[in-house]
């Protein structure tokens, strides 16, 4: 067995105050146990943990060990900005004209911090693609559930969209979908040549085949909650599967952020069918659109606007220019070719 590391500890004066100010930059709640005179506080994300301990020492030196922060959807100056707000201050401004480069800020107790570029500033700057991650699969799901959640409760056994399922056999099926993507990364060798063993089965002639089914008495608010449990062990998956880990698709071998895209894609057509049965509006954000479209269908258009792209790439709609799809997969297969 290896360690890992539990928490980033930070000495200072004040553990709550600072804590708070921390709290404001990760975007991320002090922790219910501790209150104002603690003097050990933390600071719990996804992203990572902080323990603030108070100690009689003032701080005397440049840090030894400093956090690097990056900005999730933010330009690295907006972050700076931001942080400045909160109370920290400029230390060493080490930003390029070419738009490279870092700023170095201290956190109200004087302790160092560098803020560097966004991922898509980056991404920019070196022509890199941005990947499909956790956190897109996270998002994609919330917004299902909140547009969801307006829809009226008697739409539900309407056909959706221009499917032969009922909008809650779609639904049904887009939360089976994030079910069975994390089961694919689940095993510590998964299999190569299929899918994980599940008893996949209908409930009806004609209807999808889940392996996972919502309880319909529990209503339209427990079908949601089962859209979002299976979301959150998707991202879990992709969050803790290691990057070399491959599995069994049908339309490739596919690694963690082939299994994020196929769920992100799932959610987003899916809802297009649900929307149309449904009368609920959804307009996802075309930055997410982009990101999916580059990891699943990296030959697709990239002159007009994203999601209009991914459904015409889905065979939903019609994109001026270009012939209609009328038979279509994506690319689960890692684009480096690695398997």
């Amino acid at each position: 067995m290896t360690s890992f590391v539990r928490h980033i500890t930070i000495d200072c004066a004040d553990a709550y105050t600072l804590a708070g100010f921390w709290a404001g930059v990760l975007g991320a709640p002090v922790s219910a146990d501790d209150s104002p005179g603690d003097p050990e506080v933390a600071v719990e994300s996804p992203d990572g943990a902080l323990l603030f301990i108070t100690v009689p020492e003032a701080k005397r030196v440049k840090n030894r060990v400093h956090l690097d922060i990056q900005p999730k959807d933010r330009t690295r100056d907006e972050e700076v900005e931001r942080l400045l707000a909160l109370g920290a201050t400029l230390v060493a401004d080490h930003r390029r004209p070419d738009g490279r480069g870092w700023a170095t800020l201290a956190d109200p107790e004087g302790n160092e911090f560098c803020v560097e570029l966004g991922p898509a500033e980056r991404a920019a700057l070196t022509g890199a693609r941005l990947p499909v991650t956790a956190d897109d699969v996270t998002e994609v799901v919330r917004l299902a559930a909140e547009a969801l959640r307006g829809a009226p409760a008697d739409r539900w056994d309407a056909p959706a969209g221009t499917l032969e399922w009922t909008c809650w056999e779609t639904a049904e099926h887009m939360s089976d979908d994030l079910f069975s993507y994390a089961a694919q990364l689940g095993p510590q060798r998964p299999p190569l040549d299929d899918y994980v063993p599940y008893r996949w089965g209908a409930d009806r002639e004609g209807g999808p085949r889940n392996a996972v089914f919502a309880d319909r008495a529990a209503g339209p608010d427990g079908l949601l909650w089962t859209l979002e449990a299976n979301g959150a062990m998707l991202a879990a998956m992709v969050r803790t599967a290691p990057a070399e880990r491959r599995a069994f698709h049908s339309y490739g071998t596919s690694d963690p952020e082939g299994f994020a895209a196929m769920g992100v894609v799932e959610t987003l057509v899916h809802m297009d069918d649900l929307a149309a049965g449904l009368g609920v509006a959804w307009n996802p954000p075309a930055a997410l659109c982009d990101r999916a479209l580059a990891r699943l269908f990296p030959d697709a258009p990239a002159d007009a606007d994203r999601w209009a792209v991914l459904r015409w790439a889905t065979g939903r709609a019609e994109l001026p220019g270009h012939p209609r799809v009328t038979a279509w997969k994506w690319r689960s297969a890692p684009l480096d070719g690695t398997v």
